[in-house]
C-alpha cells in the first residue's frame, strides 16, 4: 500500500489541496498532479534550469525540490507571471522583442531566471547576466538574445521600481 501525504499549496496566488507520496517532486507535483506543464522537465538532476520556478520569490529547481518543502509558501511559475488581465511581464516581453528563444523548451525556465536576476540586483553587466544565468542551459544556442533580453527587462523595470519609489 503507497503511503500519501495531504498537502495544501500555494501556486500563482491559489491554493490547491493535493495527496501525494511523499517523495513526489514539486516539478511532478506541478506537470502530472496540478497540469500546469509551463514548467519544463530537462534533466531531472537540477543541471539544466528548464524547471526554474519561484518560492517565496526566490528561483529553485522544482525537480530537486519535494512538494511537501513548500507547503505554506508561495510558489509561482511561469503562468502566474503574466498580469491578471493577460499583460505579458516585462522579460516576457523583451524575450518575444529580442527573439531569445529557438525551439522555445528551456525559456519558462530562462524566464522564470531572468525575473529572479533583476529582482535580487544581478542584471548590472552583461557578464553579471551570463553568470546569473549560467544554470539555465539552451540546446539551442540562443545565449546572446537571452542576456540582450534581460538587459533590456532590467532597463523597463528598474526605472518603473525607482518611480514607485520616489512617489
Amino acid at each position: 500500500m503507497t503511503r500519501t501525504i495531504h498537502l495544501n499549496l500555494d501556486i500563482n496566488g491559489k491554493g490547491y489541496d493535493l495527496d501525494v507520496e511523499p517523495r513526489v517532486t514539486l516539478l511532478d507535483a506541478l506537470r502530472d498532479h496540478l497540469v500546469l506543464t509551463g514548467t519544463k522537465k530537462g534533466c531531472d538532476q537540477g543541471q539544466c534550469g528548464a524547471c526554474t520556478c519561484h518560492v517565496d520569490g526566490r528561483r529553485v529547481l522544482s525537480c530537486l525540490t519535494l512538494a511537501a518543502q513548500v507547503e505554506g509558501r508561495q510558489v509561482e511559475t511561469i503562468e502566474g507571471l503574466s498580469a491578471a488581465d493577460g499583460t505579458l511581464h516585462a522579460v516576457q516581453a523583451a524575450f518575444l522583442e529580442q527573439d531569445a528563444f529557438q525551439c522555445g523548451y528551456c525559456t519558462p525556465g530562462q524566464i522564470m531566471s531572468a525575473v529572479a536576476c533583476i529582482r535580487e540586483g544581478h542584471a548590472g553587466s552583461d557578464a553579471e547576466i551570463r553568470e546569473y544565468m549560467s544554470g539555465n542551459l539552451c540546446r539551442c544556442g540562443a545565449y546572446n538574445s537571452i542576456v540582450a533580453a534581460v538587459r533590456q527587462a532590467a532597463q523597463a523595470v528598474v526605472p518603473a521600481t525607482q518611480e514607485m519609489a520616489d512617489a
